[in-house]
């Protein structure tokens, strides 16, 4: 029977397949690069919002405390968006005539809320609840970075699920009083493992094991 295929036609199959391997390999590489890059993650990316805001005047300038305009954050699962009145405590009597907060006075006077966007969002199948962290322990730095030094609001972790696992794996590493909580300026201390620990048994947190669990944030 004559040979059907020439001879190079092997060449031209192994070459095929590895190309085809190659291919596949910088896809699977490409993909695991995007998903954690800022690209992917949307970390280091400023959102931009209806009035620029700026965290780092009022909070690290003015010193406004987060609980200010985060009125829920303590026992909540939200955080809480502050309503246009909380704004307008101020506002009301300083920089009455400034063109960039007129978005703020006219949702003042037509009671209507401004539309934020949000800077900070989570899968639909993921549960977060703020009051949780907040009453363990877990400072809004350990999570949103130095907002006070943010002209810009931000996300600074990437939140994939293994940033998650990191702290709850060891959560001794993390955990800090509750009064310094929303400390901004709040450093690390030297004996933070055994810091640590003592909070672990003062706030009740409960073992890695269980606060690794799926259900434990996959409800």
């Amino acid at each position: 029977m004559p040979q059907m295929f020439p001879k190079s036609a092997n060449i031209l199959a192994g070459a095929s397949l590895l190309v085809g391997l190659l291919l596949l390999a910088s896809l699977t590489w490409s993909g695991l690069v995007y998903t954690r890059s800022s690209y992917g993650t949307g970390t280091a990316v400023a959102v931009v919002q209806p009035v620029p805001f700026s965290h780092q005047h009022h909070v690290g300038v003015l010193g406004i405390e987060c609980r200010y305009c985060h009125t829920s954050v303590e026992h909540s699962s939200f955080a809480g968006i502050p309503p246009t009145k909380t704004c307008m405590n101020c506002h009301s009597q300083i920089w009455v005539g400034s063109q960039m907060l007129e978005p703020v006075r006219e949702s003042y006077r037509m009671d209507r809320s401004l539309r934020w966007q949000r800077v900070y969002n989570l899968p639909g199948f993921v549960y977060f609840d703020h009051s949780v962290h907040v009453q363990t322990g877990i400072g809004c730095s350990s999570c949103h970075g130095r907002v006070d030094q943010m002209p810009f609001t931000y996300q600074v972790p990437t939140l994939l699920m293994e940033w998650c696992l990191d702290c709850h794996r060891d959560p001794a590493s993390r955990l800090r009083p509750r009064e310094e909580v929303f400390n901004m300026k709040y450093e690390v201390p030297a004996n933070q493992r055994e810091l640590g620990q003592q909070l672990i048994e003062r706030y009740g947190v409960r073992s890695p094991s269980r606060i690794t669990s799926c259900s434990a944030c996959h409800r």
